[in-house]
């Protein structure tokens, strides 16, 4: 479920940047060429934003189940853990250093967005 929620937000996040994007050779197109352009580029940078934030969700998902099974307690620690976890395999691909920057600043994002939502007492 949060998996498809993120995807959402990530379609809307492609087209927002993708409508920001201009033609190279704006000048050398047509009208109807540049519509065309517009939407090719909005449509991939969707997908592409789509199936990175459904991926970011299912992990979030999937760590703040384990680690709340594991823990048998329902507290911030496991957004924090959950985002760690995230932050942490998305940035994997950049080495250690990335990977810990990831950890930290995910994890601190997630402790931030539950605190402002007031979800733990």
């Amino acid at each position: 479920y949060h998996a498809l929620c993120w995807g959402g937000l990530g379609v809307l996040m492609g087209l927002f940047f993708g409508a920001l994007e201009n033609p190279i050779m704006a000048e050398e197109m047509t009208a109807r060429q540049q519509i065309v352009y517009q939407a090719k580029q909005m449509g991939r940078k969707s997908m592409s934003h789509a199936k990175t934030f459904a991926v970011m969700g299912l992990i979030f998902s999937a760590a703040e189940c384990v680690v709340e099974k594991a823990r048998a307690k329902h507290d911030i620690t496991n957004s924090a853990v959950a985002g760690c976890v995230t932050g942490g395999a998305l940035a994997a691909k950049g080495g250690p250093q990335a990977t810990c920057i990831g950890c930290v600043g995910f994890g601190a994002f997630s402790v931030a967005i539950e605190k402002f939502m007031e979800r733990y007492n």
